[in-house]
């Protein structure tokens, strides 16, 4: 007779399933003895209440008191076992024993428990797509799935699971996801009024020459689309044929030829003659621009001392640890905020203001931790501004706030930005009028830079243009707006009424509806290249010294996938 007594661990441990009844404290009895099947050794029955009659209506499980239905087999019994006691070894000739080792070539509930998936299940399949998934959208080597942490984890999740090789994912999983994402893009663009891109050229630490392309849009909803098309290695001279050569394949390629392309680049040369080239509307990085002009400003003798300066000083912070500790603890003391001193760098924009912006704040810190004793013992090299240092910083500090200002709301993505660069740019220089001396590509670049502050509806009032630039931009604006709609309407249809913004009274949901479809053929472009140069960063952290033998195709994918590749729709294909 089975004791429930005899074992602590029988008598104690409960399985907390929802929805199953347990009865720790009753005695559970042994199955008749006609019962010969092994999963009776693990099973017995309860008596009826006030019986001495076995209810063998429901099986009870000796290890963890749980309530299995019994209706004439042991089906739901070994289920049971295979599901919440897999270590219990059932051998296949009728016979149980978890101490004696099972027949050969007869698996056990373990191993049956534990058998490997399938490479092609459904389970198998999206693990596999979740890790493809997990390597390119947080930029992670392809060695990484042979890490011993990285297996552990996996097998810690999912047992069953064998992780692919590295060359699979190389050479197989990442490229197929590649080729669905690349198709979900192209199916984007599509459907775009107008496509801007972005263009710029940048060098890898494998000194691999890559040109990297954006594509920017406006959906039929007004929202702002982005996507990274590419990032291909040019072997040849960055020259202007060469890159123009490359803006020409590229809407080939992606099937955006006829989306009235404007390009935006930096105000290189060959960027220049490239575009020119390449037949498109050129459009120079206006962000470039302010970081040009404030680069020469820098550059003055008197600014130029006091970075300098500036700059001594926190480099000895950054470099002295005693110098370091010493100012965290005047920090505390002062209650400053524990914030680290910046050093400018030359191709980092803004890096000069944000340098001399945190010296004045932490300036108190500063000065009580360059005349701490444990300080000046340590080194010697110890440089401190004067007062008149002081003041030129503050200077400094305040003429730049706006170019600041500027070069950070140019450089959003989610927002519109071409039309902000006329108003910023009168802001800034309070002068954009035409002159004898612009040239008609000039004249050209302003009247599309008025043209899309007109139809934005921040800046629809121009209030930086004269009352004949105003009267001349919306003029414009309506023409260009008629001509699109006769475009689109050539075999016939309605027009707008008299050719003129006061003859459409009668008419406004008409025109509106053609204002905004040509609003968001200029409001798509973006007034920076800052979308290709932030794909420099991400290339940074894939092409690193460990990983500087990546194949350019490779590089091409997975910086693809990382600013592409969208969690919820990838899940919704598995």
């Amino acid at each position: 007779m089975y004791r429930a007594g005899s074992a602590t661990i029988e008598t104690h441990c409960v399985a907390f399933v929802k929805g199953v009844d347990h009865f720790p404290k009753s005695l559970v009895l042994k199955a008749p003895s006609a019962f010969k099947s092994n999963v009776w050794t693990y099973f017995g029955f309860f008596n009826k209440d006030g019986t001495n009659e076995m209810d063998m209506t429901h099986g009870i499980c000796k290890v963890c008191r749980m309530k299995i239905k019994y209706s004439g087999n042991t089906t739901n019994m070994r289920a049971h076992l295979t599901r919440h006691h897999p270590k219990i070894a059932l051998t296949a000739d009728g016979k149980a024993s978890s101490k004696s080792a099972p027949l050969k070539n007869q698996p056990t509930l373990d191993t049956l428990s534990l058998a490997k998936l399938s490479p092609n299940s459904e389970r198998a399949k999206k693990i596999t797509q979740s890790i493809t998934y997990f390597i390119c959208k947080d930029l992670r080597p392809y060695n990484i799935v042979e890490n011993e942490g990285f297996s552990y984890m996996i097998k810690t999740l999912e047992p069953r699971y064998v992780i692919p090789s590295r060359r699979f994912f190389a050479d197989t999983a990442v490229p197929n996801l590649y080729i669905d994402v690349k198709h979900k893009v192209e199916e984007s663009l599509s459907t775009a009024e107008r496509v801007a891109l972005t263009c710029d050229a940048w060098t890898s630490r494998a000194v691999d020459s890559y040109v990297t392309i954006t594509a920017h849009y406006l959906t039929a909803d007004w929202q702002l689309l982005s996507y990274v098309l590419q990032a291909r290695t040019l072997h040849e001279s960055h020259t202007g044929a060469n890159i123009a050569n490359l803006l020409q394949n590229t809407p080939q390629e992606w099937g955006i030829a006829d989306k009235n392309l404007v390009v935006v680049t930096d105000n290189a040369s060959n960027m220049t003659i490239a575009t020119q080239l390449a037949g498109y509307l050129h459009v120079k990085c206006f962000a470039h621009t302010l970081n040009l002009a404030s680069q020469r400003a820098l550059n003055l003798p008197a600014v130029a001392r006091v970075l300098g300066r500036v700059r001594r000083i926190t480099g000895f912070f950054n470099r002295s640890t005693v110098a370091n500790h010493a100012l965290e603890q005047k920090q505390k003391m002062l209650q400053l905020p524990t914030h680290k001193l910046k050093t400018d760098v030359c191709t980092r924009w803004n890096s000069a203001y944000d340098m001399l912006r945190r010296f004045l704040e932490q300036q108190p810190a500063i000065c009580a931790a360059l005349l701490s004793p444990e300080v000046r013992k340590s080194s010697t090299d110890i440089f401190t501004l004067n007062k008149t240092d002081i003041g030129n910083t503050e200077e400094i500090v305040r003429a730049r706030k706006s170019m600041q200002v500027a070069t950070t709301v140019m450089s959003e993505e989610k927002n519109p930005t071409l039309s902000l660069v006329a108003p910023l740019l009168a802001q800034l220089l309070h002068d954009t009028q035409d002159n004898i001396g612009d040239t008609a590509l000039v004249r050209n670049i302003k009247n599309t830079l008025y043209t899309a502050s007109a139809l934005d509806p921040r800046f629809k009032t121009l209030p930086f243009l004269s009352l004949e630039e105003r009267q001349e931009t919306y003029a414009r604006v309506v023409a260009e707006a008629i001509t699109l709609q006769v475009s689109k309407h050539s075999g016939g249809g309605e027009k707008i009424p008299g050719g003129h913004i006061t003859g459409t009274h009668r008419r406004p949901t008409k025109l509106v509806k053609i204002l905004a479809t040509l609003a968001k053929r200029y409001l798509c472009i973006p007034g920076t290249s800052v979308s290709a140069e932030r794909v420099f960063s991400t290339a940074g952290d894939i092409v690193t010294a460990k990983r500087s033998t990546l194949t350019s195709e490779h590089v091409d994918q997975l910086l693809f996938l990382s600013k592409n590749a969208d969690i919820a729709s990838l899940s919704k294909c598995v």
